[in-house]
């Protein structure tokens, strides 16, 4: 017991009768990662306010180095070396990444006037990202840094804490491979170093790579722990959704259309001199892949309007489109489901109805009057459609889970009848279960007519989801591959501007 740094004994939270957890009890030791997963709704959010004291447990008691608390504040978890890398990023854009990582602990100066001292807090940010391996540095602003920059910089607020335990929330869920292995880099070290941390990641092959023991939630409570050696895809999969599931992607479906959308010539202004061609047929789904930085989402956007080409034709079908805003792609049906969906695919603080219409309002109107009847039928019919856990269509989106909001994006879309649709990382963020769904509704997409263009940087989803993959190098297209030729090696190969590809094919 003198090894373990926390523990969480028979915690329990209700809101106004309804259980949110129902006697958990887990604990992490010094220098041990303890994965943790779950659906949504499972209680893992819920569990992590409490332990970082933003809630208090309806009954249970936490335990932090052998001190027994009722509940902890943010103060006191602050103050018993308990830190955490958010899932959603908690940034001032306006302040640059050292302001970031020190906001509200900054070192101060000048006796009674106690001047922020900048100086110091640039100095002492260098030795974190320079452990990061990140590419900027502590006095670029973060409104110019990316997400998956924005990520790291969430990181190195927890790392400059010195904590004893660190709740890592979907840490790489917008990183890279390169990124995402130089972070389970750093959580080993943190690990040797005798640091607790709990991995909450719905990729499981992280959780499989870098967890020394398992905790899996659903519905609340504790329904299995698996310790090393038993870490396994299937059997995590298996106690999340309670039955085993040999795969959660669906098989390509028969041929392809001979046209769709086709991109030739077509220049960004992230890379001016780079021209990139692109294909992608009616009835398929496929896959845009490459690391940060190799130019894959400023080409849907370019595609899509939101930052139009500097050159370059668009066919759609054969015939040649004129892309000079998002107007004009919505007026041919090539539609986007964004990244980041809260801030570009969402307005989170209206209800479900009023995100599935807005971008056909016009289609609602009578006598330049909105016709509310009409969009809630509309509404209606694509939450049942697309399966949202929503009280009613009134239900503002902020309230729903990951994966409800980004079905509430593709609802938006589905009600204009797509001839295109482009995924930009299409479940950042969401459960294996809703993950199923996502890909589901891709699949019925494609088999229905509608070309599928999806941008990720999760390796098992382009391989397990793409008809075909294109893979992105530097702001060009560094090769393309059948699924005969799926696998990670190859796909790597081309993303960093190889071309020693195998033959070893993806079942």
């Amino acid at each position: 017991m003198s090894d373990m740094l926390l523990e969480l004994r028979s915690i329990h939270k209700a809101y106004n009768g309804v259980t949110a957890l129902d006697g958990v009890s887990l604990s992490v030791g010094r220098g041990e990662v303890l994965g943790l997963v779950g659906e949504n709704g499972a209680g893992k959010s819920t569990l992590m306010k409490i332990l970082g004291g933003v809630i208090p447990p309806t009954s249970g008691s936490i335990s932090v180095d052998g001190t027994l608390y009722d509940r902890l504040s943010v103060n006191e978890a602050a103050r018993q070396g308990i830190a955490f890398v958010h899932q959603e990023l908690n940034l001032f854009e306006n302040l640059d990444v050292a302001s970031n990582v020190f906001i509200g602990r900054e070192p101060r100066r000048g006796g009674l006037l106690q001047l922020v001292d900048t100086a110091e807090i640039h100095r002492r940010v260098v030795p974190i990202l320079s452990r990061l391996g990140v590419d900027f540095g502590p006095s670029d602003a973060v409104e110019n840094l990316s997400i998956a920059q924005r990520q790291m910089v969430e990181i190195a607020k927890a790392l400059s804490q010195d904590a004893r335990v660190i709740i890592m929330d979907e840490p790489t869920s917008s990183l890279t491979l390169t990124e995402t292995a130089r972070l389970l880099k750093v959580v080993a070290d943190l690990r040797r170093a005798g640091v607790g941390i709990i991995y909450i990641s719905h990729r499981l092959g992280e959780i499989e790579e870098i967890a020394d023991r398992v905790v899996v939630l659903r519905d609340g409570r504790v329904v299995g722990e698996l310790l090393a050696g038993s870490i396994t895809h299937a059997a995590m999969i298996r106690l999340m959704i309670g039955r085993d599931l040999k795969s959660i992607y669906l098989p390509p479906s028969g041929e392809a259309a001979a046209k769709g959308l086709e991109v030739e010539g077509m220049v960004t202004r992230a890379y001016p001199d780079r021209r990139i061609d692109l294909a992608v047929r009616r009835g398929e789904i496929v896959g845009l892949a490459g690391l940060v930085g190799a130019g894959r989402t400023e080409l849907v956007e370019a595609i899509f309007g939101v930052d139009p080409p500097l050159a370059g034709e668009i066919r759609l079908d054969g015939r040649p489109i004129r892309i000079g805003g998002v107007a004009d792609a919505i007026a041919h049906g090539i539609y986007l489901a964004p990244e980041d969906r809260k801030r570009c695919g969402l307005i989170v603080e209206q209800s479900l109805m009023h995100n599935m219409t807005l971008a056909d309002l016009g289609h609602y109107a009578r006598l330049w009057l909105v016709d509310g009847t009409a969009e809630r039928r509309q509404a209606e019919v694509q939450r049942k459609r697309l399966g949202i856990k929503a009280e009613s269509v009134a239900a503002d989106a902020m309230t729903l889970s990951g994966g409800n909001q980004q079905k509430i994006v593709l609802g938006k879309w589905l009600s204009m009848s797509p001839s295109v649709m482009i995924f930009d990382e299409p479940t950042r963020g969401i459960d294996v279960g809703a993950k199923s769904e996502i890909y589901r509704i891709m699949r019925d997409l494609a088999d229905s007519g509608v070309a599928i263009l999806m941008v990720s940087s999760d390796m098992e989803e382009v391989i397990g989801v793409s008809d075909r993959v294109v893979v992105m190098h530097e702001g060009r297209i560094g090769g393309h591959l059948e699924r005969h030729a799926f696998s990670e090696h190859n796909v790597l190969a081309l993303a960093t501007g190889q071309n020693h590809l195998t033959e070893s094919a993806h079942p």
